[in-house]
């Protein structure tokens, strides 16, 4: 969707709009969600991070997806000029004087290598990063950046966040705050519970396990991404975190079915099967470790850049 296309549908005379999910535990699923609740997600965001009319904001996501739709809506709501690029994993190429901006990880990452871009990645006042997770070397690289770089928490169902984690200065933390709109609590398997009803009518049950502390929260992995093996519980985020500083190509932690063990861990690698092998050995409790090592051409993403979940447990089935 262009961004004229998506102006077309707010200033139609429907109450909502459309948005796709992401897609990272399945297919896409469309959804309407109402006008009135993205201008308060917006006018949230807004009054959180100060901006006021004026400031210079960049669009650099698809408009098909949440992110997208609520950096146009921010601006409507708030009066900021919104300056748009095309979605790549390179939107500073151009210099711009930016108040504010939201990007993925890749975005960010890729930034940090070309040295003009890093410094105006270092401009932006507000940078706010989703739609994956941040790993401790990238959360590294930013923390002694000069202006306010914030993690944030939230899916299509919220309008894009509801909580952030400051990610640089003496506030940086792995602890998420969430609005003073929003209220959080956990179920019977400490999966997050959400009440945000200026952005979300129901009360949101994620698969996200989390502690909580103080009306904060930490995100230590989702309900469908634990493999039970042997009977032992295994958090595939866990397990990820465990080698991502140890291997150089891209890799991605899954599972598939086993007779005795009921399910086992599967290793997926863009790299050698050898090298992951052995690095797996070296640093992976036994537990932890991978039944099964394939090598692939591309790690399977969904189009937001996340990992592709489903995609990947039938690779490791069909092996």
């Amino acid at each position: 969707m262009s961004i004229e296309e998506f102006f077309a549908e707010w200033n139609n005379d429907s109450e909502y709009v459309e948005v796709k999910t992401s897609g990272s535990t399945g297919e896409p699923k469309r959804m309407l969600v109402e006008k009135q609740r993205m201008l308060n997600s917006a006018r949230i965001t807004c009054d959180f991070l100060g901006l006021k009319a004026g400031d210079t904001a960049l669009l650099c996501m698809s408009t098909d997806y949440i992110a997208g739709k609520m950096m146009v809506v921010r601006s409507i709501e708030r009066g900021l000029k919104l300056i748009t690029v095309e979605p790549s994993g390179h939107p500073l190429a151009h210099n711009y004087q930016l108040s504010f901006a939201a990007m993925v990880p890749m975005q960010v990452y890729n930034s940090l290598q070309v040295p003009e871009e890093r410094e105006r990645l270092m401009q932006i006042r507000h940078l706010i990063i989703g739609g994956g997770a941040i790993d401790d070397a990238l959360a590294a690289a930013l923390k002694d950046f000069p202006h306010h770089v914030w993690s944030t928490y939230g899916m299509t169902e919220t309008l894009s966040h509801i909580a952030l984690r400051r990610l640089n200065g003496p506030d940086a933390s792995d602890w998420y705050t969430p609005f003073p709109s929003v209220k959080v609590s956990l179920n019977a398997d400490d999966c997050l519970v959400i009440e945000a009803p200026l952005v979300c009518a129901e009360r949101l049950v994620t698969n996200d396990i989390v502690e909580l502390s103080e009306g904060r929260f930490r995100i230590l992995g989702r309900k469908d991404n634990v493999i039970c093996s042997g009977g032992i519980k295994i958090q595939i985020e866990t397990v990820e975190r465990q080698l991502r500083p140890h291997l150089q190509a891209p890799f991605l932690i899954t599972k598939s079915p086993d007779t005795k063990f009921g399910e086992v861990v599967v290793l997926l690698t863009e790299g050698t099967v050898e090298e992951a092998r052995q690095v797996c050995a070296q640093v992976l409790p036994k537990y932890h470790q991978p039944k099964a090592y394939l090598h692939v051409d591309k790690i399977p993403l969904t189009e937001t850049g996340k990992p592709a979940r489903k995609a990947a447990e039938d690779i490791a089935k069909n092996r």
